[in-house]
């Protein structure tokens, strides 16, 4: 049978630094194991390390990860967290055909904030060259929910952003730059905004899509199947009713009594 404590939680951490995950352990638990499982979408449930809850000195290693024994307390150590760290950690309690889900734990890894320069080309018109020089750039961002544009930087105008172009009468070209350290919030479209000679004139517009992932858990239970599978293949060998014939398999080594569905962001 498969229970669940109801224990879970999330965890943000930046990308380099250490942190451990911990699990709730007693003494009591003479005939049980201890694992803590890592899901990861896309891929199968991955076993990090096992073992008996009851005292024991033994330390389990992979990698940057070390899963050990504390008291009252089964942990996993990660040293030096990497963005491939993100996923949903469960610790779980295995006794004979018994499984507890004792703790789940969402580790967010964070990483740097990017940077992006985006660029406005502004053509002078030769005719209205004395109102151009004093003209205003502005940007602007709207939203993906389709709110109005809101006003996020201003430039005055500067002379070294200018240039004339090689023939007489020729347009004259200024380059305006916005850098910015981008987030998830940060996503919209950037409109580059143009007030000279009594006028505002808007640019095309540049999409900013900003890449956010996300563990979206909204089917757990086809995980927990998968999961089942998973500690049936770790128990096989202390499971009596998988003791018959050789190739000769009992699905009902574990029976899945009740199933919870549940959505973790």
């Amino acid at each position: 049978e498969i229970h669940y404590d109801h224990i879970f939680e999330t965890k943000t951490v930046d990308v380099g630094d250490d942190v451990t995950l911990t699990c709730p352990r007693k003494t009591t638990w003479l005939a049980s194991d201890l694992f803590w499982i890592r899901l990861v979408p896309g891929t199968f449930p991955e076993a990090l390390g096992g073992m008996i809850a009851y005292n024991f000195d033994r330390v389990k290693k992979t990698n940057h990860m070390t899963a050990k024994q504390e008291p009252g307390l089964f942990v996993l150590h990660f040293s030096k967290t990497r963005l491939s760290d993100t996923a949903v950690y469960y610790c779980i309690k295995v006794e004979q055909r018994n499984m507890t889900f004792l703790k789940g734990i969402f580790l967010r890894i964070k990483g740097n904030r990017d940077s992006v320069t985006l660029q406005c080309s502004v053509l002078s018109d030769s005719e209205k060259k004395t109102c151009l020089e004093d003209h205003h750039v502005y940007w602007f961002r709207a939203r993906s929910d389709k709110s109005h544009p809101s006003l996020i930087y201003a430039h005055r105008n500067h002379s070294d952003t200018c240039e004339e172009g090689p023939e007489v009468h020729s347009p004259q070209k200024c380059v305006y730059s916005f850098s910015k350290n981008v987030s998830s919030s940060d996503a919209g479209t950037y409109y580059c905004a143009v007030a000279t000679c009594g006028e505002i004139i808007f640019g095309n517009g540049t999409k900013l899509d900003i890449e956010v992932v996300f563990l979206l858990f909204v089917a757990l239970a086809i995980s927990l199947i998968v999961i089942a599978f998973l500690v049936y293949v770790i128990t096989k060998k202390s499971c009596d009713c998988c003791k018959g014939k050789k190739g000769y398999v009992m699905y009902q080594c574990i029976n899945i009594s009740s199933q919870k569905v549940a959505s973790f962001v």
